[in-house]
């Protein structure tokens, strides 16, 4: 099973940019989607592709985080 999960661009060069999970800093390719540093995108398979806005994205983050404090009791 794959997930699409919104992430922060904290910095882009070229085609590659620094994104935040909310804690986990990975690089994904940004070549998808017209996007700039401080917007949130949706990351599938290593790629960006879309643009969401910041607060769909926070609320998606936050529920990622009440699932994963669920799985640890």
């Amino acid at each position: 099973m794959c997930l699409a999960i919104p992430a922060k661009i904290m910095e882009i060069n070229d085609d590659i940019a620094k994104v935040d999970f909310g804690g986990t800093v990975k690089e994904v390719n940004v070549s998808l989607v017209d996007a700039g540093i401080g917007d949130y995108v949706v990351v599938h398979a290593g790629f960006a592709i879309e643009i969401l806005d910041e607060k769909d994205a926070l609320n998606t983050l936050e529920m990622f985080q009440q699932i994963l404090e669920l799985e640890v009791e």
